[in-house]
């Protein structure tokens, strides 16, 4: 065999390229690790708190979605799922730990006590919505909803992460901090909760603007 009867493979150098190279953006990228691995934060409130858990067993497995690292320090975190009732004596403690959580941070509220209060949303101790402390991106319905439903959610989040920009800002209310039409002026809590909202200070301090 001659050097002129040597095959020689040819191959399509364009074909080749388009099957092994992958064109984004930094934000895109950035926004796919994001959504690939959210670490929530440990903890829960009340029943709903068992179904958040269930979804961490082997016959749910969220580590599916790049989220089973369940993180005891919200400081390691940058997802707060609020799983159970929300009661005004705990809300300045739900407010605190979303404050000590990771930028960019983001917010499921698990079931219909964290969304509207559930059957105890016109009691005198329970909030209307855990939306009037801390901002949510998903609402979950249901009491309590399956483990399915928290996936869902979580799919959910991962779709608006991939939105988001740069910064990580998205389009979601904000809570103003204002506790009037439900807490008394010299409320404790009211006092601590008004001093988690900007401009940040104490209660102390927050109680002697209320009295001037």
């Amino acid at each position: 065999m001659t050097q002129e009867t040597i095959p020689v493979p040819t191959t399509d150098i364009d074909e080749e390229l388009r099957g092994n190279l992958l064109l984004s953006s930094v934000d895109q990228v950035l926004n796919w690790a994001r959504s690939s691995s959210l670490w929530p934060v440990m903890f829960g409130l009340a029943c709903c708190a068992i179904e958040m858990i269930a979804t961490a067993t082997s016959r749910y497995d969220i580590a599916r979605f790049g989220a089973e690292v369940f993180r005891a320090s919200p400081r390691q975190a940058d997802l707060m799922i609020v799983a159970g009732t929300v009661t005004w004596k705990m809300a300045p403690a739900v407010r605190r730990i979303y404050l000590q959580t990771a930028e960019p941070r983001w917010v499921i509220a698990f079931g219909g006590c964290a969304t509207m209060g559930g059957p105890f949303a016109f009691g005198y101790s329970t909030l209307p919505g855990v939306n009037l402390v801390i901002p949510v991106d998903v609402y979950v319905p249901g009491c309590p909803p399956r483990p399915e439903s928290l996936l869902q959610g979580l799919m959910l989040l991962q779709d608006r992460i991939m939105q988001a920009g740069r910064t990580g800002q998205r389009k979601r209310p904000e809570p103003d901090g204002d506790f009037s039409p439900y807490l008394l002026p010299e409320d404790p809590i009211r006092l601590e909760l008004e001093s988690l909202f900007p401009p940040y200070g104490t209660a102390e301090d927050a109680a002697g603007t209320t009295a001037g």
